[in-house]
């Protein structure tokens, strides 16, 4: 079992009240679930601006854990990585995950039961099947012209 999420610096169901551009740097990191989905390199169509997810992740995501390995310096080995805030998530919601929590609070829906927020237990989204652990390819090891060969649908 998993230790229980830390609420010492978040107020009580806060994303279900508090706007998302007034939620405090502790409180907008534990909206993450920790799905790992957003690490998935996706493919757009350009005549269709279709957003299609592949299994291949950035080189930086561990598969086991569906955290970014090096997340405080990423930029530094990923300068494209998108940093998600309440300012920019209108520009980037094409591509969010269906079951994204910045997603779903943004369009004013509530949280899955099993987002570690509601469940207590950050090991609740993996038990639900609804991260990417253990289904990843690392973008090292698959040519760039082969992702087309890794799409996925969600949800899964």
């Amino acid at each position: 079992m998993s230790d229980p999420i830390d609420r010492s610096d978040i107020r009580t169901e806060f994303w279900s009240y508090v706007p998302l551009s007034k939620m405090t740097k502790p409180e907008w990191e534990a909206l993450c679930d920790g799905c790992g989905k957003c690490c998935l390199n996706k493919l757009e169509d350009e005549d269709t601006g279709e957003v299609v997810m592949t299994r291949v992740a950035c080189k930086l995501l561990d598969d086991t854990t569906c955290n970014c390995s090096l997340y405080p310096k990423r930029h530094n080995y990923v300068p494209e990585c998108i940093v998600l805030t309440p300012k920019t998530i209108a520009d980037n919601m094409y591509w969010l995950p269906q079951t994204c929590a910045y997603r779903l609070v943004f369009e004013g829906k509530n949280l899955f039961h099993w987002h570690p927020l509601v469940s207590g237990n950050s090991q609740s989204v993996h038990n639900a099947g609804v991260s990417v652990q253990g289904l990843t390819v690392s973008e090292a090891s698959i040519p760039d012209d082969e992702w087309e060969n890794h799409i996925i649908e969600e949800p899964f």
